[in-house]
């Protein structure tokens, strides 16, 4: 069993084995924010913190019959000490977070997460509702404002889904264009589905743009920069002369989003094909600043 998912059952364990869904996600929330290197990292979502990646694992664990959904929360069905497979100064902060917090109330816990986390309250439909126009302000400080139109690149290798989407939600990115001839991935939440139902979670459009991508049968025995080099010069005397169409649709894209990201999964710029991708857009419209994130 995956190490983060034993914190989640041992987090059930100290509350005597049941909690409400909202709480599990503040609660979860408030002892990753004290870990150095926390299991699970969370996006402003709509009610505030939350763990995409945290809910994947809980709805794994229930059809495993760790765990059982009910109407309000998780009830844990597995009798293991979890708390005990914990390293030790894991499991000293996650007494200490249960007994800090396990006590409040759902609403003074939301309260508390905005209050303190604010970033995490920006995409929240109900805190105008219950914070006073003080403690409000704190929220709208923490909401991204840059408005200035550009075009991004952003890779997901090496990164949670929810490193990723605060990257795009901190740099106000409205529109993310995936690049990548075959949009499917290994790692959570990354293939094309997942991907556009949580980037519209946040706010944020997502398009699929295959004719500016590369075969995957192009991508093989890449072991040195010069094997990356030779792709992207075959791919910018091929790919990128047939399709000025569709990179002129990602300017009109820009022109009408204002903040545009292109995604593909490597981390290092140099070795993927966005890079190309984006300077041969930015050659046709030299007026767009060009960002990698």
């Amino acid at each position: 069993m995956f190490y983060r998912r034993k914190i989640i059952l041992s987090l059930l364990q100290l509350l005597d084995g049941e909690v409400e869904k909202t709480k599990l996600q503040k609660l979860l929330f408030l002892y990753s924010q004290r870990q150095f290197k926390p299991e699970y990292e969370f996006v402003p979502y709509k009610y505030g913190c939350y763990s995409y990646s945290a809910k994947a694992d809980i709805s794994t664990m229930v059809k495993k019959d760790y765990l059982e959904e009910t109407d309000k929360g998780y009830l844990k069905k597995d009798p293991k000490d979890y708390l005990a497979t914990l390293k030790t100064p894991d499991k000293k902060l996650l007494i200490n977070t249960v007994q800090t917090y396990s006590g409040m109330s759902n609403d003074a816990l939301i309260t508390h997460t905005y209050v303190n986390f604010p970033y995490h309250a920006i995409k929240s439909k109900i805190a105008r509702q219950i914070l006073n126009d003080n403690l409000y302000k704190r929220i709208t400080e923490a909401t991204p404002s840059q408005k200035e139109k550009g075009l991004f690149t952003i890779g997901y290798e090496g990164v949670s889904l929810e490193n990723y989407l605060n990257k795009l939600v901190k740099n106000n990115i409205n529109l993310l264009i995936d690049v990548r001839k075959n949009p499917l991935s290994m790692k959570f939440g990354f293939s094309k589905s997942l991907l556009k139902r949580y980037c519209e979670s946040l706010g944020i459009k997502y398009l699929h743009i295959p004719e500016v991508g590369i075969d995957s049968s192009k991508r093989q025995k890449l072991e040195t920069q010069a094997d990356y080099d030779s792709l992207f010069e075959n791919y910018k005397d091929t790919t990128l002369r047939e399709t000025e169409e569709s990179q002129n649709i990602i300017i009109k894209l820009v022109n009408e989003h204002n903040r545009v990201a292109l995604t593909c999964f490597e981390a290092d710029i140099c070795q993927c094909h966005r890079l190309p991708l984006a300077e041969s857009i930015i050659n046709l419209d030299p007026t767009l600043n060009l960002e990698h994130i």
